[in-house]
């Protein structure tokens, strides 16, 4: 993933202690780094003799190029001391980036009674600039640099400002219509581009076939290294070689029009004329480019793929997400629930070492090319971006892997709090049988990123929006 540039434009005022707050800029510098996270910071150094903000006569302007040449992808306004926020509100403003802004909690009073700094004032002061300005902002609660609460809000603000990055970019390539039957799969295409800037890519199912079948007769090196890869992590048994070397070109076709397309994920028409022309199912294609970090979202999903790579963001792409349908309730537990699909999951998620590769179980043809098998468990979010009526909202829950009964396809149920709660929330919508799950908790995350996505609302049904707001602050469990 490419690292996401962060501007540091940390802010002090002239009547507290430049001193302090210089010392202060070089501190907190050095403990972000310390977290170890996937970003470039873009500093003020340079542009004056402190690399602080604090002057707006001569700051603003030089510091909106700088950040502006460097294409930063969000910013953060450390205060030091009290900050200068009229500044602070102007270089957000021009920007349109995501905001971070805290400040180091106040030492006591010196002993004639001087304080040196002032910065939870100043916070006050520049939180109401930015309303003023109509910037949104993220703020961390007042505390100490080396308090755990800095850390969990710098680390979600950053995952947030990734997710906003991804997502004002994000270029969906669209393989085939949605099956005539799935009505649940329509989407407003235009309004998607009107409201959010989300594009599409469409391309036919010829032109995927015909690409694929090109793919088969290169031999070139990027198939070969998907048919060891099928090979060496699967167990094909059951699977003739024409269908391995069929299913790996249509992964390597599929990513090539991904790539050359500057698309980000995909939704595929999965059935059933992809069967009749090239006699294999591309469950195990999807499933292999969703490790590679190109979710594919099957039924030409478009919402779902936004929800794949908006997750997928949130976890700043350390982990595949899987898409799955919410099929049935768990035989003997009343809040768990069966997570499935008919072979998509990410090879990596199984928990057998060697998940076979298999026929499909359901349609007649009984086509090659699924991956079945259980995945692993553990603490997951299920999320999905979903809207109608020109509402667009964004469902969000956690969930933990539990035992349950075998069934075909790919597969893992899970329990979560309220499962009523959860059927009548899907059920009455916006929401549909699909959801995107990943073995993260991105909830504070996502939550956080609608807050720069005008017309995107959260909608989290575990934790409540009071329970994520709590554990931000450093006052409540998640």
């Amino acid at each position: 993933m490419k690292k996401l540039k962060l501007g540091y434009a940390p802010t002090r005022r002239f009547t507290f202690s430049a001193e302090d707050a210089f010392r202060y800029k070089v501190t907190i510098r050095d403990k972000i780094e310390s977290f170890g996270l996937p970003i470039e910071i873009v500093d003020l150094e340079g542009l004056n003799e402190e690399g602080l903000l604090y002057d707006d006569n001569i700051g603003a302007d030089a510091i909106i190029e700088r950040f502006q040449q460097e294409k930063v992808d969000a910013v953060f306004f450390p205060h030091c001391n009290f900050g200068t926020e009229d500044t602070v509100a102007r270089v957000a403003k021009a920007l349109g980036k995501p905001v971070l802004l805290w400040g180091p909690r106040d030492e006591a009073p010196l002993e004639d009674g001087m304080r040196l700094r002032d910065t939870q004032c100043g916070l006050f002061a520049t939180g109401k600039v930015l309303r003023r300005f109509n910037v949104p902002f993220t703020y961390v609660t007042n505390c100490r640099v080396d308090d755990p609460v800095f850390e969990r809000g710098f680390t979600n603000f950053v995952a947030a400002a990734n997710v906003v990055r991804q997502f004002r970019s994000l270029r969906i390539l669209q393989i085939g219509p949605r099956p005539t039957s799935f009505w649940t799969m329509m989407c407003n295409e235009g309004e998607l581009l009107e409201r959010f800037g989300i594009e599409l890519y469409p391309i036919t199912l010829i032109d995927i076939t015909r690409a694929a079948k090109q793919q088969e007769k290169k031999n070139s090196p990027e198939l070969l290294e998907t048919i060891a890869y099928i090979r060496e992590k699967l167990d094909t048994s059951e699977i003739t070689d024409e269908a391995i070397i069929r299913v790996a070109a249509l992964k390597v076709a599929m990513k090539k029009y991904a790539v050359d397309s500057g698309s980000t994920a995909i939704a595929i028409q999965c059935w059933s004329a992809l069967q009749e022309s090239i006699g294999i199912m591309p469950c195990l294609a999807n499933a292999i480019l969703t490790d590679e970090q190109i979710p594919v979202t099957c039924e030409t999903d478009i919402h779902g793929a936004i929800t794949s790579i908006m997750v997928q963001a949130a976890a700043m792409n350390q982990a595949p997400t899987f898409f799955a349908d919410l099929t049935i309730r768990h035989p003997a537990n009343d809040n768990a629930e069966l997570l499935f699909h008919c072979g998509n999951f990410p090879v990596s998620l199984s928990i057998e070492d060697k998940p076979k590769m298999r026929r499909h179980f359901l349609f007649d043809d009984h086509a090659p090319g699924t991956h079945e098998g259980e995945i692993r468990g553990g603490e997951m979010t299920l999320a999905r971006f979903d809207g109608d009526h020109g509402e667009y909202s964004l469902f969000l829950g956690k969930a933990k892997g539990v035992e349950g009964p075998f069934t075909r396809g790919s597969y893992v149920w899970v329990e979560v709090n309220d499962w009523p709660l959860w059927e009548e929330k899907l059920v009455k919508g916006p929401y549909v049988h699909h959801s995107v799950g990943i073995h993260a908790n991105v909830i504070p995350v996502l939550y956080e990123a609608c807050n720069y996505i005008p017309g995107l609302s959260p909608d989290p049904v575990d934790p409540t929006e009071e329970e994520i707001r709590a554990w931000l602050r450093g006052s409540g469990a998640k």
